[in-house]
């Protein structure tokens, strides 16, 4: 760091080493009162909302991320609960591919908190069109996911 000549550099450092130290503390402070107020929230209360380090529903992330580990991700967003995945064509069937979106919409773990979207093209003449996506395939994949986050649970609670 230079100096304005005046011992500015060190003080400077000082200063900023004692503004990250108290960034830290206020962090852990912080932290330390989020949990504050949850005391009287029954057992399974507490479970259904676990969130740990990250915005959204743990168990419902969890089951997200694992049910779609076959797939590449583009883009994943803990805070904001959003998963996107790359194209993903199955060896069985390469003239088709699939895209998939996963949105965690609440801290809680509840069917409605979880929204998926699904694309799919085609291979026609060497070139990917769009095609429709049965409701059925996304509605089996919210299902396989809520079932995982149930499971999650279910096991972090000993049962």
């Amino acid at each position: 760091m230079i100096g304005t000549g005046m011992g500015t550099g060190r003080s400077a450092k000082r200063a900023s080493r004692r503004l990250l130290a108290q960034a830290g503390v206020a962090a852990m402070m912080a932290l330390a009162l989020a949990g504050c107020g949850k005391k009287d929230r029954p057992k399974a209360d507490l479970a259904a909302s676990q969130v740990t380090t990250i915005g959204v529903n743990s168990y419902l992330w969890r089951a997200s991320l694992d049910a779609l580990s076959f797939m590449p991700l583009l883009q994943t967003d803990s805070n904001g609960g959003v998963i996107v995945t790359d194209w993903y064509a199955n060896p069985a069937n390469p003239a088709e591919r699939m895209k998939v979106s996963v949105t965690i919409l609440d801290q809680d773990l509840r069917a409605d908190a979880l929204r998926v979207s699904a694309l799919r093209q085609v291979s026609q003449g060497g070139t990917w069109v769009e095609a429709p996506v049965e409701a059925a395939t996304v509605q089996k994949l919210e299902d396989i996911i809520l079932t995982k986050a149930r499971d999650l649970r279910r096991m972090a609670m000993g049962g």
